[in-house]
């Protein structure tokens, strides 16, 4: 479907957003391209593959050391002051990790992704999911968000500041959910570009790019429930350029000090389906083994759709397409001690796709060793008639979600 048309079909169709906190004109994303049905600013992705055949938490610190009493002082000596017991260490981010063999379960709630206009009119071309929408998940049982923004709105200028009144739509967000016990996914959804021009490119050097997320971390490296999705699907570029960009970027996080964790994604639209294909130079398989934290605490993030094109809007190839599309990923996980996350994935609704979104999640369950959570594809404002949304309409939940509600409560 054109943009155009989807535009046109959510401004006709206010239904498929009931959950929000006020009115107000919101416009719908485009119809899945490329690997997943995601947005991209400036640019298309192609919908075609380029193969021809598609709270429990650890205890905080100690407020003090003790030890044995001192003797008493001579009635002459004064007393010294007792020194201030410190204060309990802040709760490191591995602390509320969920102990659960599925820690992560929930929707990308987009909006703040939508359109091309840089920097849009909030409410026109773009709009923020809002907290009614995070209440009603976290009561379906989910426990994480993925938040869609746009560089260019956030940081109109490489290096420059960040827009307030955006970056304070997103820290509401943040607030909600950690409020609620929800971790929060912060992702640029910009496929690896600025105002069209790849990461890692004389146009963005990876200094750009880090400059983004030492600004993001610091502000957000005292909330262990936030996590940072480097970007949304990379792809048209060298797999050994993203890795370098995405690692410039993970320096420049840790530098901070932030011990949050980190999900970085493969190249090609990082699709599990194609992990070891060398599409652009270098496979995902192998140039993602450089990727470098010194923390430790990257998770490895694949996207997989159910449909012929791995692109999420058409019929389902089979019931067990969504296992049979992980394997290889999972086992590549396996075999280099590494930690995967299903950050897209969905179904339209349909009998075969209800199979296959079973068959995916039982898939996930049985090697919670490597997979740490997966997210929906999608929900939130705008959406209207959206084959893949699981946003509630008239109060009603959307065929989907009572598929994957019996692996929320996992």
């Amino acid at each position: 479907m054109t943009v155009q048309a989807l535009l046109a079909s959510a401004c006709n169709d206010k239904s498929g957003s009931v959950l929000s906190n006020e009115s107000a004109q919101t416009t719908s994303p485009t119809e899945p391209e490329g690997e997943g049905p995601s947005t991209s600013p400036g640019t298309t992705p192609s919908t075609e593959d380029p193969s021809t055949d598609p709270d429990a938490s650890t205890p905080e610190g100690d407020a003090g050391d003790t030890t044995d009493a001192a003797p008493e002082p001579d009635a002459e000596t004064p007393s010294p002051e007792p020194p201030a017991p410190e204060p309990p260490a802040p709760e490191t981010p591995t602390s509320v990790i969920p102990s659960g063999p599925m820690p992560f379960r929930g929707v990308n709630l987009a909006g703040g992704e939508f359109g091309s206009a840089i920097p849009g009119k909030d409410g026109v071309d773009y709009k923020f999911p809002n907290n009614g929408e995070i209440d009603y998940f976290v009561g379906k049982g989910m426990n994480t968000f993925r938040f869609g923004f746009l560089w260019e709105r956030l940081q109109p200028t490489a290096n420059g500041e960040f827009v307030d009144a955006y970056i304070k739509q997103i820290d509401g967000l943040v607030a909600h959910a950690t409020e609620k016990k929800a971790f929060s996914i912060l992702n640029p959804h910009n496929f690896a570009r600025y105002y069209g021009n790849t990461v890692g490119s004389s146009s963005v050097p990876n200094s750009a790019f880090a400059d983004l997320w030492r600004r993001l971390a610091t502000r957000f490296k005292d909330n262990p429930y936030v996590m940072f999705n480097l970007v949304n699907e990379p792809h048209d570029m060298s797999t050994d350029v993203w890795v370098s960009a995405a690692n410039a970027a993970i320096a420049a996080i840790r530098g901070t000090g932030a011990k949050n964790t980190i999900i970085a994604p493969g190249n090609a639209w990082t699709g599990a389906h194609s992990w070891t294909q060398n599409w652009y130079g270098t496979a995902n398989s192998v140039a993602m083994l450089n990727i470098t934290d010194p923390a430790n605490n990257t998770l490895i993030e694949v996207h997989q759709y159910l449909d012929s094109a791995s692109s999420g809007g058409g019929a389902c190839v089979s019931g067990t397409i969504g296992s049979e599309r992980m394997k290889a990923f999972v086992a590549w996980l396996r075999a280099n001690n590494k930690k995967g996350f299903l950050g897209e994935f969905a179904g339209i609704n349909s009998s075969t796709c209800q199979s296959a979104v079973t068959d995916m999640m039982n898939y996930m369950m049985q090697n919670t060793d490597v997979l740490q959570g997966w997210l929906w594809w999608a929900a939130g404002p705008g959406w209207g008639e959206y084959s893949l949304t699981i946003e509630p309409k008239n109060g009603q939940d959307r065929p989907q979600m009572s598929w994957i509600s019996p692996f929320l409560a996992r």
